[in-house]
């Protein structure tokens, strides 16, 4: 007995053995994944296992030789195809497949002939362990004698098997805290859990979704568009189509709050150019980000649909494949070439997919700009050759276009080369803090550059430019460093109020000016849409127009907090913002079941995908 035992045990150990190292070697010949510490490097090794053990152990159930066999090679081809799969498309796309784009069959068209193309001659070597696991069951039958394993030894087997798939995904948390709740990049999931253990993430995320869906009916509808229909602001008259036909460009400037406009550090200005961009625009000074986990693709998000992210993930990432009327449309519908332009990895936050289904007809990747080692810092490009190589594209585009621009200096951890150094870094505890403000300038000084590429090649005066912060870029972590810059602590209150972002409007011919409405980047698109003149009342949003006399003076947070013209509601309490300090909670109230209807409607939307049963030519206006 105890040989025979022995037999199975070597043969399981094998295959699992053929597969784990296998797995790891096309880790690092067929995929570009970056390791920048030994611990990544651990669990880039060890991720492969506890899946491959769990899988593979199953054949400790069979009863025969025949059965067990054919499973153990069923399971190898399996396994080995899926990687390949993933191998050949990553050649193509640089990126791993997934379950939303399988199921987005209007891409398949795309792949064609360019994805054949991939095919090595030599990949023939990733099935050559399969072929001698074949020759081992022919020519060994000995070795591979079959009895059954004791239940002691199963359990303990598949004991060893989860105590791997935890300790990878412990160490995986450590490495990168919240991964599978913050992280929705592909590459870093595949990092760190492992390409398996990845495919089953995304399955399980989709599953869930698709029967989300499935359960939903119009009827849901009734409800919501009520509430938009009462909602709705009308247009400011002498406002509305001030700038119809104009292009619109819109950019993103990455982790800028505006607590950094009009404000200095060591005595100079953080933000020259954009405190007299404002002078010359529309600039809303109490406009909150209002984004969740997804962060940037968040912003993007709720301004191009009018409504809210989802607290827990990223919707750019679990629901790609719904139905939206986005700006993006909109504008296309009215004759606007729309595009996006960031000169980042297409697949990162899903974009690939997500501006698909937001109706862009072009995004112009990484691939589209000349990228390099001198031109790069931190996350990618900077934001000055980004936006001169942007202009360029610009000129050739059909007119009118949208544009959304996406910048990448002023990113978290805010790592700068010294030649882009334009103030110097504040002095506290945090170098977090300290270099954000040098990145910020940096950024300030790109926008300088590009209003005036804009100028030079006769866009700027046929052009709506649009500046918005995407979300924060100093977190609570470093509320001690940041109460020494503001010279207060850093309360419930102020820590809200940090939340402002800058967002300004240029009209050309339109005289500048501060408009102090409360709102957030869910008012965004109908405030756009109404200055080109493009009526939004039959659609379902929940934003409202900033400029219209309608408008309700709130931004509601995608954590249950919200902000009044008055009033602050953070930390369980109601905030006075005259006094900056906890006031009767009844005055806010009224505004507490308005923010949970938002909330849980625009949840509905997503979750359901309601949209694809909304008709605004037969709503009820």
């Amino acid at each position: 007995m105890k040989g025979t035992l022995r037999n199975n045990v070597s043969l399981i150990s094998v295959v699992v053995l053929f597969l784990w190292i296998k797995t790891y070697i096309i880790y690092q010949t067929s995929f570009n994944i970056e390791i920048e510490n030994t611990l990544q490097a651990f669990i880039l090794f060890i991720n492969p296992l506890s899946f491959i053990m769990l899988i593979i152990g199953i054949s400790m159930f069979f009863r025969s030789d025949k059965g067990r066999n054919r499973y153990l090679m069923f399971i190898g081809f399996l396994l080995t195809f899926l990687l390949y799969a993933n191998v050949v498309f990553y050649r193509f796309f640089n990126d791993f497949i997934t379950m939303p784009l399988l199921f987005q069959t209007s891409n398949f068209a795309d792949l064609g002939n360019s994805v054949t193309e991939e095919f090595k001659w030599y990949d023939v070597f990733y099935f050559a362990d399969l072929v001698v696991l074949a020759v081992i069951l022919k020519v060994k039958p000995k070795f591979v004698n079959f009895h059954t394993v004791p239940k002691m030894h199963r359990r303990a087997y598949f004991l060893a098997a989860a105590a791997m798939f935890f300790l990878n995904l412990g160490l995986s948390e450590i490495e990168r805290p919240q991964l599978l709740t913050r992280t929705f990049d592909r590459e870093m999931l595949v990092k760190n859990i492992g390409t398996f253990n990845y495919h089953i993430y995304d399955v399980i995320l989709q599953s869930k979704s698709s029967a989300q869906r499935a359960l939903a009916d119009g009827s849901e509808l009734a409800d919501i568009e009520n509430y938009s229909d009462a909602n709705y602001a009308k247009p400011n008259d002498q406002l509305f189509g001030v700038a119809k036909g104009k292009n619109l460009i819109v950019v993103s400037v990455e982790s800028t709050q505006e607590f950094v406009i009009n404000n200095k550090v060591n005595g100079q200005e953080i933000t020259p150019f954009m405190n007299q961009f404002a002078k010359e625009s529309l600039y809303f000074n109490n406009f909150y980000h209002q984004t969740g986990q997804g962060k940037t693709s968040d912003a993007e998000f709720l301004i191009e649909n009018s409504l809210y992210p989802l607290s827990r993930g990223a919707v750019f990432f679990t629901h790609s494949g719904n139905e939206f009327n986005s700006m993006a449309e909109r504008l296309h519908e009215n004759g606007y070439y729309s595009n996006a332009m960031h000169a980042n990895n297409k697949s990162f936050w899903n974009r690939d997919i997500m501006y698909k289904s937001l109706g862009y007809e072009r995004f112009y990747e990484v691939g589209d700009y000349d990228v390099n080692e001198d031109n790069s810092v931190n996350w990618g490009m900077k934001d000055i050759p980004f936006f001169e190589q942007s202009v360029q594209h610009m000129k050739e585009m059909p007119k009118p276009f949208y544009s959304k621009l996406l910048t990448l200096t002023n990113h978290h951890p805010f790592y700068y080369d010294e030649e882009d150094k334009f103030i110097d870094e504040f002095t506290s505890k945090s170098g977090t803090l300290n270099r954000y403000f040098v990145t910020v300038r940096y950024t300030d000084e790109a926008l300088k550059k590009f209003i005036g590429d804009l100028k030079a090649s006769g866009l700027y005066e046929n052009s709506v430019i649009v500046l918005y912060g995407d979300h924060y870029g100093i977190s609570e972590n470093h509320n001690e460093a940041m109460g020494q810059y503001l010279g207060k602590e850093v309360t419930p209150f102020v820590s809200t109020q940090l939340q402002k972002v800058p967002f300004m409007i240029h009209i050309p011919g339109v005289k500048g000016r501060v408009i102090d409405k409360v709102g957030g980047q869910v008012d965004v698109r109908p405030t756009l849409l109404h200055l080109l003149g493009i009526q939004t009342k039959d659609d379902l949003e929940l934003g409202q127009d900033l400029l219209s006399e309608d408008h309700e003076d709130l931004a509601v947070f995608r954590d249950g907090r919200f902000v009044t013209k008055d009033y602050v509601y953070a930390d369980n309490k109601c905030w006075d913002k005259a006094t900056e300090q906890p006031t009767d909670k009844n005055y806010c109230v009224p505004y507490m079941e308005k923010a949970s209807t938002e909330l849980n409607y625009s949840d509905r939307i997503i979750y359901g995908d309601l949209l694809r049963f909304y008709d605004p030519d037969s709503a009820k206006k």
